[in-house]
């Protein structure tokens, strides 16, 4: 699950030379924005099949908060 978050915060962020690991923060680390992070949570959604609660949305400032998120609804 991990790899396929790590992609497509790679492509929706256009990261290039940065290293996505579970513990980095999505807005400090890997610099998204809070439209960024929405565009990665609605792609995230469509790909899975499932609706992310606004108030899960807040909750997230890891890779890993959304990995455990998305394997808890598994």
């Amino acid at each position: 699950m991990f790899e396929a978050v790590k992609t497509i915060l790679i492509e929706q962020l256009h990261l290039k030379n940065i290293e996505v690991t579970p513990q980095s923060k999505i807005a400090e680390d890997l610099g998204a924005d809070s439209l960024d992070i929405l565009q990665l949570l609605m792609t995230i959604e469509e790909e899975h099949g499932i609706v992310i609660p606004d108030e899960e949305l807040a909750s997230f400032e890891t890779v890993q908060d959304i990995v455990d998120y998305l394997e808890a609804q598994n």
